[in-house]
């Protein structure tokens, strides 16, 4: 999983690309916690992140299921530069 996504990042990815970063969020979240329940787990702010990159994956999902916006708008919207 990247580093630092941040949802502007995710907005113009289109919908199959973020269910595999999801995917893969939800697999490094569940060894962080099996590390952390065994006591080796180095890194314990990477636990922080990784809950959050998923919250932003599942909020941009979210407002392309409610309309507010789609990916369409976001690159119209990054072509104004």
């Amino acid at each position: 999983m990247a580093k630092g996504l941040t949802a502007d990042d995710l907005r113009t990815e289109p919908e199959d690309v973020l269910v595999t970063k999801l995917k893969e969020a939800k697999e490094e979240l569940f060894n962080l916690r099996f590390q952390a329940a065994t006591g080796q787990l180095e890194s314990h702010g990477r636990l922080r992140t990784v809950k959050r990159e998923i919250a932003r994956i599942y909020t941009v999902m979210r407002e392309r299921e409610l309309g507010i916006v789609t990916v369409a708008e976001e690159s119209a919207e990054g072509n104004d530069d």
